[in-house]
């Protein structure tokens, strides 16, 4: 069991983040590393579910509805991280701070808010 969860940051997460969040030691993978800049929110999740990945996101309203889609269907996914914007560094220490916290399994299909 992997201590840490892998991230997938949505297109809308500062490519800083991403940097800030590798320094410390967690594995991040961008929407633009994986080639999927452009797609839409479902194939998002769905790659990042696919991947074994938890996803990292601003965008609360569209990721809760795919969150509560994703429970009715019976479909697992490795998490959802939603952040408000802020700037690169503070977003970083938030996520840190819960990737710290909580195990792979304990992100698991779980929509958390920081």
């Amino acid at each position: 069991m992997s201590l840490f969860a892998p991230l997938y940051t949505d297109e809308d997460i500062a490519g800083l983040v991403a940097t800030l969040l590798k320094s410390r030691g967690f594995d991040v993978r961008t929407t633009l590393e994986a080639g999927m800049s452009g797609c839409l929110d479902d194939e998002q999740l769905a790659y990042a579910a696919a991947e074994h990945r938890c996803i990292l996101t601003h965008n609360r309203v569209d990721y809760e509805r795919l969150h509560l889609r994703y429970l009715q269907a019976g479909q697992s996914h490795s998490g959802m991280v939603v952040t408000p914007q802020n700037n690169p560094y503070e977003v970083a220490k938030r996520v840190s701070i819960i990737l710290n916290a909580l195990s792979v399994d304990e992100v698991s299909n779980q929509l958390l808010y920081v």
